[in-house]
């Protein structure tokens, strides 16, 4: 649950980051909000999540 949360404030950071400077325009945000709720009732669902935690534990694990 806190990798969700940390990724949903990333991903929003990023979002407004790039509404700020302008690489993206609201419409395109707007679809991809829509597009995420959408995967989240898909099938997909369980699958994506699994890849997201598989990924963060790749990253947690790495010493450099």
């Amino acid at each position: 649950m806190v990798i969700s949360i940390s990724l949903v404030v990333l991903l929003t950071v990023l979002a407004v980051i790039f509404l700020r400077n302008g690489g993206l325009k609201l419409s395109h945000a707007i679809v991809c909000a829509l597009l995420g709720f959408l995967l989240a009732s898909t099938s997909m669902a369980p699958t994506i999540h699994d890849g997201i935690g598989a990924t963060a534990n790749l990253v947690s694990g790495l010493h450099p």
